[in-house]
């Protein structure tokens, strides 16, 4: 087992919404930047939702998330997995999802990216949101939730879009 430890957030000052992901696959972990994996839908499918060209590089991802007042973040700071699935998770401990929204009182909704996500979200959080912050679960941008295309997700994830009006 490999110890496997979660990003700084990404988080503007005016952020208005959340995106919990679990843990950052081995891609992502070996490069530093979140969603690295090549196959991974997630830059894709936000440059579709905010009717832009998909980034190229982390810095201008980065900066989608910011002109968008989209914060980025894992549910879980540290945890052991052998790979990249969620399902290979195990001795996790959360990261501290209510200070950052204590620091970050302009985020009014977050939505957790899969399954994984989503649980763990609802183990250690769900009873310590701030008051008026909505909560959604939204299925996985990873490519080992293949029975979804990128059109099915747009269809579900097109959600967030009314909370960064």
């Amino acid at each position: 087992m490999s110890q496997c430890r979660s990003f700084e957030p990404l988080v503007g000052a005016n952020s208005k919404i959340l995106i919990l992901g679990s843990m950052p696959g081995m891609k992502s972990l070996q490069e530093q930047e979140y969603y690295a994996h090549p196959q991974n839908r997630f830059w894709k499918l936000l440059a579709l939702l905010f009717n832009e060209p998909a980034p190229d590089d982390y810095a201008a991802k980065k900066a989608l998330l910011a002109r968008h007042a989209v914060a980025l973040w894992d549910t879980l700071g540290v945890c052991e997995r052998e790979g990249s699935l969620d399902s290979d998770i195990k001795n996790e401990t959360p990261n501290d999802v209510p200070g950052l929204l204590a620091r970050n009182p302009s985020i009014r909704a977050i939505f957790c990216n899969g399954g994984k996500a989503g649980a763990a979200f609802k183990k250690y959080f769900a009873r310590s949101l701030p008051p008026g912050v909505e909560v959604f679960y939204f299925h996985s941008t990873s490519p080992a939730n293949a029975r979804m295309n990128l059109a099915a997700l747009a269809q579900e994830w097109g959600r967030i879009l009314a909370y960064l009006k």
